[in-house]
């Protein structure tokens, strides 16, 4: 294992380090990793459910709610699948030395949001910016 790639296991990203050096990009590469696999895991085992879950209800009620169970596991499915590729993206922004920048104004993303969110790319008022932006169009 190369010595820079070594993290102490309670480390955590702080303020008073250098923003994105190696530790941090390293933590923020396994933090995304563990996202990701825990979300693939889980999938595995949902499509596992639904597969052996298809059985004959005859009472329409309990069917009803059965497959209403479903729609919304397939929808949790589908949004974290979407959650997969965006930590995909985080990944190659690691790799391309771009993790950690706001997308729109190219200043740094905070350690705070970076460490709540690591899939982000707006920094916290870019974000803001964004949503109202979203707000108005949505009014018309």
């Amino acid at each position: 294992m190369k010595q820079e790639n070594f993290l102490p296991e309670d480390y955590r990203p702080a303020e008073d380090e250098p923003f994105m050096n190696e530790r941090q990009l390293e933590w923020f590469r396994r933090e995304l990793l563990r996202q990701k696999n825990d979300l693939l895991s889980e999938s595995k085992s949902t499509i596992a459910g639904l597969q052996d879950g298809t059985r004959n209800i005859p009472d329409v009620a309990d069917r009803a709610s059965e497959e209403t169970d479903r729609a919304l596991e397939l929808r949790i499915r589908d949004r974290q699948r979407k959650l997969v590729s965006k930590i995909d993206a985080a990944l190659r922004r690691i790799d391309e030395g771009e993790f950690g920048y706001c997308q729109d104004t190219g200043e740094q993303i905070s350690l705070k949001r970076l460490v709540a969110r690591p899939t982000t790319t707006l920094s916290l008022e870019a974000q803001e910016r964004h949503e109202r932006r979203e707000k108005v169009h949505r009014d018309d």
